[in-house]
């Protein structure tokens, strides 16, 4: 029987927290290993328990879902955050895509629908609710007034590479495996083909492999 995954739980109203703990404690392929109740606690806690997912809740006092995003991601690049939050706007959901958050579930999500996202956050597979995910495609499929040109410079093979298996939700540890070079090496990588891209996040070079035919949805990181 593999591990259960480790979850830490942030949000700032304790009858949220505690539901959700309550929740997947009830099933035996999950672990809460603590709750945070504002961005601060959770940046903190996450770097002393290092759970597989973080639940992140974007409104919070002290320090926000987005903030404490981004301070955990700058520290862990490969910290898998799934945000589970109210809030279904572009100032919301792009800022937090951007700043590392892996997956963007809405509350109204269903029970399953949280379990699931939860999986595959934890695979390294993007998650994000249908709502968002519509935002997401026509944002990066944006006309040339919104949205930059890539770069003259063309994707190099090792560079579409990369891309390839960042559109499968692999994690920079495990492209350095299945690729045989080093991590540093496939975060250089990476940043060049974001940078040609001129895209923000892992999220949108996935969605524009997608949109450009260089991944399917078939795809999928192996589970770990």
């Amino acid at each position: 029987m593999s591990k259960p995954i480790r979850v830490f739980v942030t949000d700032d109203h304790a009858i949220v927290r505690k539901g959700i703990t309550a929740l997947l404690s009830a099933k035996a392929e999950f672990e809460v290993v603590g709750e945070a109740e504002n961005g601060r606690e959770a940046v903190e806690e996450a770097d002393r328990l290092q759970p597989d997912v973080i639940l992140m809740d974007l409104e919070m006092p002290e320090m926000d879902g987005i903030e404490a995003i981004r301070a955990i991601t700058q520290k862990h690049a490969d910290a898998r955050i799934l945000v589970l939050t109210s809030f279904a706007g572009d100032d919301k959901a792009f800022p937090a895509i951007k700043a590392g958050a892996l997956g963007y579930l809405l509350k109204d999500s269903s029970p399953q629908e949280l379990v699931q996202a939860i999986q595959q956050v934890h695979r390294g597979e993007p998650s994000i609710h249908p709502t968002i995910a519509r935002k997401l495609l026509r944002e990066i499929s944006a006309p040339p007034s919104r949205q930059q040109p890539p770069s003259p410079d063309p994707l190099t093979e090792r560079e579409v590479e990369i891309l390839r298996c960042v559109a499968r939700g692999l994690s920079n540890a495990e492209i350095a495996l299945e690729l045989v070079i080093s991590e540093a090496t496939v975060r250089n990588h990476v940043s060049n083909v974001l940078g040609k891209l001129h895209l923000a996040s892992r999220i949108q070079a996935a969605l524009y492999a997608l949109r450009e035919g260089l991944a399917s949805l078939d795809d999928s990181a192996p589970a770990s």
